[in-house]
């Protein structure tokens, strides 16, 4: 699978971007897919993922309730609704593939395919 996320940019607190994550490939159907996002000097974090029917849903708490995360397994496509951004939502934002058997959630799995990364960033 061949990830391409796009939608990042510039924004002021209390904004709101899209993110978009384009799949190429049979397999996107039967992956879990998420995003992860990397801020200066931090970690890579998982934020949001979704399964594979789009069933099941992850948020990290520090999106919950501000952020969503959809799929169309039709288009191959999954986005990434960001509200009321923070300045802290400021990071470097991937989309990832794992493929996975219909009845697998688990969103904490290795990660098997990753798109180039998006930036974000929120201003005052």
């Amino acid at each position: 699978v061949q990830l391409q996320a796009c939608g990042g940019g510039l924004v002021q607190v209390g904004g709101s971007l899209r993110l978009s994550c384009a799949a190429a490939g049979r397999t996107f159907s039967r992956s879990i897919m998420a995003w992860f996002r990397q801020a200066p000097g931090k970690e890579r974090e998982l934020i949001v993922a979704i399964s594979r029917s789009a069933g099941s849903t992850y948020y990290a708490d520090s999106v919950k309730g501000r952020f969503t995360i959809s799929r169309d397994n039709t288009k191959n496509t999954v986005d990434l609704q960001m509200n009321s951004l923070k300045l802290d939502d400021t990071a470097i934002y991937y989309c990832a593939a794992r493929p996975a058997i219909l009845t697998d959630n688990n969103f904490f799995r290795q990660y098997d395919y990753w798109g180039q990364g998006t930036e974000v960033t929120v201003s005052s």
